[in-house]
């Protein structure tokens, strides 16, 4: 079976529809109906049933998907295997917000080198429905995350709680003097809710941005505050580069691990461990 086939009948499995598949492969629509349509003609069955809703899966569709993800992962897995050193025998691809890059995730990267050096690793940045869709398509095998999408085929375990904290540019620890010296950074849906029931009244439309680095960068320069994790600020408090503004709410976000519920190799077992006992001592700490 060519491959291609199944990674297309995957994006449409995924998406829901051929459009959105096409554009996820960034091939054209009817592509995707052409391999499809032979994909069906080689099993004998229909895969998708099609409406204006889009393509279902039928019960044969259901079936095949677990076969098309393992002849996915089984040839990326070659594919990885084959260009390893001989000093490794597995790899593993592990996405993962940058807030987390900054503290937690380099300490797992470690963990991993003292107890699995056996595993080669591949570490990717990325934002939450990217890592949740490689997730789907095997491209990753583990995402860390705040907001994690409910999927059946995907668990998610909790990990630590994340603190927020609101910091400032100005040392009388001022942050409301004028409407643009706020950044607002996009945490996740959870943060935004909790920001706006701690604050119905702060205008956040001034300067937006996904990502907290970024914040950091335009308060450094221009002056401004922001609400970012400890982890990230906790340096520049210490220097006296930002200052806590006080009597703010601290803001908690939960930070979670998301992987296959189908992915029961070791070096992935050993992967979720040492992701585990670290979350463990990031909230022992948190609470201190």
């Amino acid at each position: 079976m060519d491959i291609q086939l199944a990674r297309t009948f995957l994006a449409v499995a995924a998406t829901g529809n051929f459009i959105g598949a096409a554009e996820r492969l960034h091939i054209t629509q009817s592509t995707v109906s052409a391999r499809i349509k032979t994909l069906e003609q080689q099993l004998g069955t229909s895969l998708f049933r099609r409406g204006p809703g889009g393509a279902e899966l039928t019960a044969a569709g259901k079936r095949f998907l677990r076969h098309a993800k393992t002849l996915v992962r089984t040839l990326e897995q070659a594919m990885h295997d084959v260009g390893l050193s001989s000093e490794f025998t597995a790899g593993l691809t592990l996405s993962g917000r940058i807030a987390l890059w900054d503290g937690f995730l380099p300490i797992w990267v470690e963990w991993m080198r003292a107890n699995a050096p056996y595993v080669s690793l591949r570490l990717e940045i990325g934002f939450e429905e990217e890592i949740t869709q490689g997730l789907m398509r095997d491209n990753i095998d583990i995402g860390v995350m705040y907001t994690a999408e409910s999927r059946p085929s995907l668990a998610t375990d909790y990990l630590f709680g994340e603190e927020l904290v609101l910091v400032t540019s100005d040392p009388r620890g001022r942050w409301q003097d004028a409407s643009s010296s706020y950044v607002h950074v996009d945490w996740g849906p959870e943060f935004l809710a909790q920001f706006a029931a701690r604050f119905p009244d702060v205008d956040t439309s001034a300067t937006r941005v996904n990502i907290g680095w970024l914040a950091l960068q335009l308060i450094s320069n221009h002056g401004g505050s922001a609400y970012c994790p400890i982890r990230l600020v906790h340096r520049f408090i210490e220097n006296g580069q930002l200052f806590l503004v006080e009597d703010s709410p601290l803001i908690t976000l939960p930070v979670y691990m998301v992987y296959p519920l189908d992915r029961q190799e070791p070096h992935i077992l050993k992967a979720l461990e040492g992701l585990r006992t670290l979350g463990i001592e990031e909230d022992r700490r948190e609470r201190l």
